[in-house]
């Protein structure tokens, strides 16, 4: 029974990221390469299951004081810290403090997943920058980005081609900007781990990541 509902899921994220990616796949009833993506997808989406419970057990402090969600989404595995928790206010260096957290998401990253890809991903509130010195909130959310990316290569381990980084400024809030609250929550780096595709290209199989898009 469970099964089933993977290959429903992985067939469905497959025909999702093709819609979303403009190219055209029709799957054909017994078609043994149809048989063997809908495999590989399912292998890949248990890995990404995987981690998910690994990080549920490793962050599982970070997660019940609320600094760090996970969530299975569309585009992988997103573990989201709060901002504070990994920098000061209108800063791009990571605190000592964070790599206790980091450590363990590079872990899961090099141990369960090592031939997944990553995205960095950085939000900010939509208060206007001032006194930080960042011309504005892109390029702070950036520059954080950044600096996780130079964390997992530098202090970690983690082949510097698996991961890429992206600065969202303001712009993909997951709640209103009108309280202090909905601010914090919106002041944040989402590190995903993303599952890896197969399209077919002129009747060629392409393999690629469903986040190839941060680095091209």
């Amino acid at each position: 029974m469970r099964r089933n509902k993977i290959v429903t899921l992985v067939v469905s994220v497959f025909v999702a990221s093709f819609f979303v990616s403009g190219c055209t796949f029709i799957f054909q009833k017994g078609r043994r390469s149809d048989v063997e993506k809908i495999n590989q997808l399912e292998r890949q989406l248990t890995d990404l299951e995987r981690a998910k419970i690994a990080l549920e057990k490793s962050l599982s402090k970070e997660i019940a004081d609320k600094d760090v969600t996970l969530e299975m989404a569309e585009k992988g595995l997103v573990v989201t810290f709060l901002s504070e928790i990994l920098f000061d206010s209108g800063k791009a260096t990571i605190k000592k403090a964070a790599d206790v957290s980091l450590d363990k998401v590079a872990d899961v990253a090099k141990n369960i997943v090592p031939d997944l890809n990553i995205g960095v991903e950085g939000h900010t509130d939509n208060v206007p920058i001032k006194h930080s010195g960042w011309k504005s909130n892109w390029e702070l959310s950036t520059a954080r980005a950044t600096s996780v990316i130079h964390y997992l290569i530098n202090e970690k381990g983690v082949a510097p081609q698996r991961l890429a980084a992206i600065g969202y400024g303001e712009f993909r809030p997951v709640t209103s900007n009108d309280t202090p609250e909905g601010r914090r929550k919106n002041r944040r780096v989402e590190i995903v781990i993303m599952p890896k595709i197969s399209k077919a290209t002129g009747g060629a199989g392409k393999k690629a990541q469903k986040g190839d898009a941060y680095s091209k």
